[in-house]
């Protein structure tokens, strides 16, 4: 193909997806994306609502007061949560699969977890509601889905799906239990009293859940123990740590009144909460500010549809992934930048030690509101993007924006475990999944400290974290993440994901023979069509005469949007260092693989024809469920096709072979 063809076609849809990049903050100073509704989210709010509203019901309705509500008692404006119930119930009865089941998105496939917490909520509800929201077509969904249920192996295969982590199981069979649907044998005792010692404990305690879940753990704790019998003297030791418990859980609660911001959580405390108040009916000040509080964060989170998303948003998250997409571009003069954006990124940063994680001051969550926690991928996030911001400053943002990434260099070196690799939140927290070092996070933080200057400390630190990622590599040459995943695959993993994390602009510290298996691992996992990632959910979806086209000339595939941008850009990430390798005769490139530039050049091209396609039939504005929360709670995030092609026909617009710098031949 003649490279000014190509160069114009990918300039072209560069240049629009800028503009709608760019566009996309609308009057703000920053990004801030949007969420896709969640059915299992959704489920757990109208789990809490309900609980409260039938709690409450014999009293006179109150509205509760949004300015004192962390004050006063738990109150509940009655015909404001049956409107909720109501419009979530609606919501959900739009969501149903053809199998019966619930998936965590509108995209998702049915998976028993969201399945039998829309079956809790639909029962609290229908005890709210009373026959207004049970017709006969509600009696044949209920049944479908209990049907799904039964197929999909019930209760044992519930606990089966998440093994020795209860983060996720417990909570779910306590909602069950609330709702009356199973006994509360079935709910696992949690240690609720372990949350009264002090945080740098929690690592040795043992805890059965994650570090992000200790709120969950003393809620559903005390719960628990208030519906089960336990001997003295225990049973007064115990009891005597539920008030210190849930000063500890206040303590914990952000001003907005969500845990982590996220509905899920903060409702498996609230329903809780709630049920103690029938079962340990003494007055207590925490508890009832605890779940004030909550109640007014699941009122003010719920969208115009009348569903809620796992989380508010990612704007700090995804403002660092569009500065650095943009500044991808060759072209690119951060004319889009300004003194604010920089200032609110700066803002973003913790100052103060984390009452959540207690983690020290210097790290960056993935909101600006007040439920977010620092973690090991938003902090580099934020210093790539300050990096790539600070030439285009005035000297004293330039001041601000050197000591700000120099704090969060300060707090990155003291969370990486003692394997070499970055955890999320906590350091030391590796026995459960979502607590373990993790590759994508590690490589982030990796790229972060090469734009720092670097030091002793930081040297032997990125060592450490590169005998990780090797020693982490798959035999198949890939790398698995901690936070995304693919849907149909079997386990549910995203090696293109991991891989390309690792990947993108990865220093000769790698060592070329992994460099050399990650890269042929992503030609290798190409797919016909030219993308990468997919597979059968989307090919159907794009089958399907309700959705758009998948590639301008209407053909169906199978790739998305986000995995085969990640791998196109990490692919035109090391095209120069490869071209230097084969053209030096590396032993990992000849005479093994002396095909591997020319086999990456073709891949890059064919990837690159494919997006701009997509870009042209609007795939880019289709988002794929490829982002996990706690527990593989499944999202998708509008902005991410967008940013993530951009990020990648940036690249490709600096390569070579593209603009036309050399001839269109191999090395």
């Amino acid at each position: 193909m003649d490279t000014t063809e190509i160069h114009s076609r990918v300039r072209e849809s560069l240049d629009q997806l800028r503009r709608e990049l760019i566009a996309d903050r609308g009057d703000s100073n920053h990004w801030t994306g949007r969420l896709s509704a969640s059915a299992l989210s959704t489920a757990t709010a109208i789990s809490a609502l309900s609980a409260a509203y039938l709690r409450s019901r014999n009293a006179p309705p109150v509205r509760a007061d949004r300015r004192d509500s962390r004050r006063g008692k738990p109150s509940v404006d009655h015909a404001r949560y049956l409107e909720l119930i109501r419009r979530g119930c609606d919501w959900l009865d739009t969501q149903q699969n053809a199998d019966g089941g619930f998936g965590d998105t509108d995209l998702s496939h049915s998976n028993i977890a969201t399945s039998y917490l829309v079956l809790a909520a639909r029962t609290l509800a229908a005890r709210c509601l009373s026959n207004e929201h049970q017709g006969s077509q509600f009696a044949a969904s209920q049944a479908a889905l209990q049907a799904y249920l039964d197929t999909a192996g019930g209760i044992p295969a519930l606990r089966e799906r998440y093994g020795s982590d209860k983060t996720f199981v417990v909570p779910i069979l306590n909602n069950l239990a609330i709702a009356g649907l199973v006994p509360w044998s079935e709910v696992a005792a949690l240690p609720f009293e372990a949350a009264v010692f002090p945080q740098s404990m929690y690592r040795f305690l043992g805890m059965p859940v994650v570090s992000y879940a200790v709120p969950a753990l003393v809620a559903i704790g005390q719960a628990k123990f208030c519906r089960s019998s336990c001997l003295p003297p225990w049973s007064w030791v115990r009891r005597s740590a539920m008030n210190p418990a849930l000063k500890v859980l206040e303590k914990m609660q952000p001003g907005s009144g969500g845990y982590l911001e996220a509905t899920p959580l903060t409702a498996f405390v609230v329903m809780s909460l709630v049920d103690t108040l029938s079962t340990s009916p003494l007055p207590n000040a925490n508890r009832d500010r605890v779940i004030a509080s909550g109640l007014r964060f699941l009122e003010e989170s719920v969208d115009e549809a009348g569903s809620w998303p796992i989380d508010t948003n990612l704007a700090t998250w995804v403002t660092s992934l569009s500065v650095a997409a943009l500044a991808n571009d060759p072209t690119d003069k951060r004319e889009w930048s300004s003194e604010l954006l920089v200032g609110w990124l700066l803002s973003c940063q913790h100052r103060q030690r984390h009452p959540f994680t207690g983690a020290d001051p210097g790290g960056w969550g993935w909101t600006d509101l007040s439920g977010a926690v620092p973690d090991a991928d938003d902090t580099p996030g934020a210093i790539i993007a300050l990096s790539k911001l600070r030439d285009f400053v005035d000297p004293q943002q330039t001041a601000q924006i050197d000591a700000a990434c120099a704090a969060g260099k300060k707090w990155l070196l003291g969370l990486q475990n003692r394997d070499g690799g970055w955890p999320t939140f906590c350091r030391g927290w590796g026995k459960l999944p979502f607590d373990r070092s993790s590759t994508d996070l590690t490589a982030h933080a990796i790229r972060a400290f090469a734009l720092m200057p670097t030091c002793a400390q930081s040297e032997a630190s990125v060592q450490r974290g590169i005998r990780f990622l090797r020693s982490a590599q798959q035999s198949d040459g890939s790398w698995l993440p901690l936070w995304f995943g693919n849907q149909d695959r079997p386990a549910e993993d995203n090696p293109i994901y991991g891989t390309a994390k690792v990947l993108v602009d990865a220093s000769d510290d790698l060592g070329s023979d992994a460099i050399v298996r990650g890269v042929q691992y992503l030609l290798h996992s190409q797919n016909a069509d030219g993308g990468w990632g997919g597979g059968s959910s989307v090919a159907g979806y794009f089958a399907s005469g309700d959705s758009p086209p998948a590639t301008s000339s209407g053909d169906v595939i199978t790739s998305t949007m986000e995995e085969t941008a990640l791998a196109v850009e990490a692919l035109a990430s090391l095209w120069g260092y490869m071209s230097v390798q084969e053209s030096a005769k590396n032993p990992e490139f000849s005479p093994k693989t002396p095909s591997l530039t020319a086999a990456t050049r073709d891949a890059i091209l064919a990837g690159s024809d494919w997006l701009v396609g997509a870009v042209a039939a609007g795939r880019h504005h289709v988002a794929w469920p490829i982002g996990f929360y706690f527990a593989k709670l499944w999202y998708h995030e509008r902005l991410y096709p967008l940013i993530f092609t951009t990020a990648a026909l940036g690249r490709v617009a600096t390569l070579p072979f593209i603009c036309g710098a050399e001839h269109d031949d191999t090395p």
